[in-house]
């Protein structure tokens, strides 16, 4: 009975970190709103989300040219990215090609003009972490209206109302100006949860037990 409370408290704990990868390394249509479509299968994790990543990496094309967005097992949406540069001062966005980015809530700055701060640029793609785009509007809008801040979905929406993140999840990206070919080379998520309060009543438990048969067999 003991090793049995051990053994359940050690499967709760080592499914609240998990991090799961998809490599496509698929072609985005170039030009098509038809775009590309990649799954991946979150399963047995404890507790509510904490924190929530989105890993990405795109190669070639140009970055301004593409659409992707993130949606949960519960059906939420959060829009990752959309034309990024796109404004009423640039009307095809950012020509740089490709990401390899983490997206999280907590970066310090949105991914739609990473050239107006401090980025960074390997073998010609994006890199560092960033926040998504989070605008929900058309990426076919007027220049102007990509001016104004994403106020869509940020991840932290997943787990501001303790979202279970088991389940599919599924990643949209699209390019949507002719010119230069794209590639999802891979994506994939890090989720993080905290246990539910039984799971940490059970782990005292055990520990209890163990400490009380261990005692007695000193006695």
């Amino acid at each position: 009975m003991v090793v049995f409370a051990a053994l359940v408290c050690r499967a709760d704990i080592t499914n609240l970190n998990l991090t799961v990868t998809a490599s496509p390394n698929a072609a985005v249509p170039d030009g098509s709103p038809v775009g590309l479509t990649s799954t991946l299968t979150v399963g047995n994790m404890v507790g509510p989300l904490t924190n929530l990543t989105v890993n990405l990496d795109v190669t070639g094309g140009f970055n301004g040219n593409l659409y992707a967005y993130l949606i949960a097992p519960s059906g939420s949406m959060v829009v990752l990215l959309n034309r990024v540069g796109l404004s009423s001062t640039n009307a095809f966005g950012y020509g740089n090609s490709g990401f390899n980015v983490s997206l999280n809530a907590a970066a310090a700055n949105n991914v739609h003009f990473y050239q107006s701060t401090g980025y960074s640029l390997t073998a010609g793609q994006l890199t560092g972490d960033w926040q998504p785009d989070q605008r929900t509007i058309s990426p076919g809008s007027v220049q102007t209206a990509f001016d104004a801040p994403g106020a869509g979905n940020n991840l932290n929406s997943y787990y501001a109302s303790d979202s279970n993140p088991n389940g599919v999840w599924t990643l949209f990206i699209a390019d949507l100006a002719n010119g230069g070919q794209s590639t999802l080379v891979s994506w994939g998520l890090t989720v993080v949860t905290v246990p539910e309060p039984q799971t940490w009543t059970l782990l005292g438990g055990g520990l209890a037990t163990l400490l009380f048969m261990a005692r007695k067999r000193r006695s």
